[in-house]
């Protein structure tokens, strides 16, 4: 699961400066919800162990 973690954090990233430099539009945002994703199903799966 730490894979997951460390790809969701680079796309979180990627979103970040996407919004600081204006680049990326759509793609940056599908991006985040990813992102998003990765993170809740880490969570979630975290939690049965």
């Amino acid at each position: 699961m730490k894979l997951l973690r460390t790809i969701g954090g680079i796309i979180v990233f990627f979103w970040v400066l996407g919004l600081v430099f204006r680049i990326g539009g759509f793609l940056i945002h599908w991006l985040l919800v990813a992102a998003v994703a990765v993170f809740i199903y880490d969570f979630l799966t975290g939690k049965k162990r």
